[in-house]
């Protein structure tokens, strides 16, 4: 018998009713093709419900409401006090909604209910955040001779598009369109084609705050099609995407014909280090969230355990045993701790790799499966995994798996472990475990990644940048970095003297 995975009675009529249409100008709208695409749910592969399926001529209709409303003087001229009482209304339409909007996304991604709460409150309390930052976009007035007065405007791109995963949809959905609203510009929403939902939810709750027409957009479809069609359109100033490596280098080479700015937050290959004098049930406790977490679909799972000789042994043991204890099942119960991976043929990505492990010579002490359990058989579930005796030169420990599988590499001395969590393409996190202060920041300078954690598993804030370095992207999110990334510096310089500087004829 197949897991039971049973909507609300509100969802279930969400999902019944859900418009099978795209977001533009305020309204929504029929794909011009008329097509439409099952969303499905990943515990049981069941369809929960379909979508529009837009094309390029689809793209080009957001594009062109996106554009007006950013002229629209409604919007373009509005103060940053008016903008911040439209975010913050948007925050508690996220709130009093947020038991439906936690549960579609775990119907739709298949993550835990718990952590699905977890990120619909970050939502929430991020455009709360971005609410007060609007009156936080000042300039500056630079101390130029005394004949001129000069100051500097941050204004903002015009249309900007927000491309997001599967991963954490309704989380970097508000990642990208709280600060870029915040800075004033209009926004379209392309989520994942697998999980739309929340987008899509997201949406509605703009138009029910108030924002005018065509200020968030919202098109859902394939990738390939619409997402291309978005980032080299002309009208586009600005793509902020979340995905794969490959991904952000075809949308570089894609902007880089209309000299679009882009924000690209990417893969990883993220270690986490543990020394011999950290507190090794924590960093085990930890160890286990940071690559089992949304069954290690993360772009910064700490999917490279590097792991100090003297307590080596004893972490390996530990951290199997407690693995074989999680429990694995319906996401919408309160018990489980992993749901299923995102697709099927995402399973059989991560059972190659398990694979090439093995034939590397690293040792399986954990997982390498699917679950034997009959109820889980129709849905993408694979158990929580761990190879010891693994060396950084190894597939497993150089490529992003995305999924379940942990690789534990042991290490003499710091200058080593700092080696080895550097040796990679990737750097967009990392952890330290020691109960030495001295040596927590030391190492934390030198390695290179864009966030840092220490003695911690990964917490991100809505006031501190998300990024990476290296192939990991470029640019960042959350904090007010990713509010001014959304922004164009303009310096206006006025003169005060008797006589303008120029030609004598």
């Amino acid at each position: 018998m197949a897991v039971s995975v049973q909507p609300s009675t509100s969802v279930q009529k969400y999902l019944a009713d859900s418009p099978k249409k795209i977001l533009i100008g305020g309204e929504w709208v029929d794909a011009n093709s008329g097509k439409v695409m099952d969303v499905t749910n990943p515990a049981t592969n069941e369809v929960l419900t379909q979508v529009a399926r837009a094309d390029e001529t689809d793209a080009d209709r957001v594009v062109q409401a996106a554009a007006s409303a950013f002229e629209n003087p409604e919007w373009r001229w509005m103060s940053a006090s008016e903008r911040g009482h439209l975010l913050y209304k948007m925050a508690e339409l996220v709130a009093e909604r947020a038991a439906d909007i936690a549960e579609a996304e775990t119907l739709n991604v298949g993550k835990p209910i718990f952590q699905s709460e977890d990120d619909v409150e970050t939502v929430v309390d991020c455009f709360r955040y971005y609410a007060g930052a609007t009156r936080l976009l000042e300039g500056a007035t630079p101390a130029v001779p005394t004949d001129f007065f000069s100051y500097t405007l941050h204004e903002p791109i015009g249309v900007c598009v927000g491309i997001v995963p599967w991963n954490f949809p309704f989380q970097i959905t508000a990642w990208k369109v709280a600060p870029a609203l915040a800075a004033g510009n209009t926004v379209i929403l392309k989520p994942a084609s697998r999980t739309p939902l929340s987008a899509l939810m997201l949406g509605q709750i703009g138009l029910d705050a108030g924002l005018p027409p065509g200020v968030l957009n919202v098109i859902t479809g394939p990738g390939a099609v619409v997402g291309e069609a978005l980032a080299s359109h002309p009208l586009v100033g600005k793509i902020s995407l979340t995905g794969e490596t490959s991904t952000g280098t075809k949308i570089m080479k894609i902007a880089a014909d209309g000299i679009k700015r882009i924000s690209l937050e990417l893969g990883g290959k993220s270690p986490s280090v543990v020394f011999a004098d950290a507190d090794l049930d924590q960093a085990v406790t930890a160890s286990l969230t940071a690559i089992y977490f949304n069954a290690g679909q993360m772009c910064a799972a700490r999917s490279r355990i590097l792991v100090q000789e003297e307590i080596h042994d004893q972490f390996v043991s530990e951290m199997a045993a407690r693995a074989h204890k999680l429990r694995l099942g319906n996401p919408l119960d309160r018990e489980v701790h992993m749901g299923p991976m995102i697709s099927q043929s995402h399973v059989e990505t991560v059972r190659r790799y398990v694979e090439i492990g093995v034939s590397e010579g690293a040792t399986l002490v954990a997982g390498g499966g699917q679950p034997d359990d009959p109820s889980l058989g129709s849905g993408n579930f694979y158990l929580p995994t761990i190879f010891d005796n693994v060396r950084n030169d190894m597939c497993i420990a150089r490529e992003e798996i995305f999924g379940p599988v942990a690789a534990i590499i042991p290490f003499k001395t710091e200058e080593e472990g700092i080696r080895l969590a550097n040796e990679t393409s990737y750097g967009l996190a990392a952890t330290i475990w020691t109960s030495n202060v001295k040596r927590a920041h030391r190492v934390a300078r030198q390695i290179r990644a864009g966030g840092v954690w220490v003695n911690t598993n990964m917490t991100l804030f809505n006031e501190t940048p998300f990024g990476g370095y290296k192939t990991s992207g470029m640019g960042r999110e959350l904090g007010i970095e990713s509010l001014m990334s959304y922004t164009e510096a303009k310096h206006v310089g006025v003169f005060l003297g008797e006589t303008v500087r120029g030609f004598k004829i």
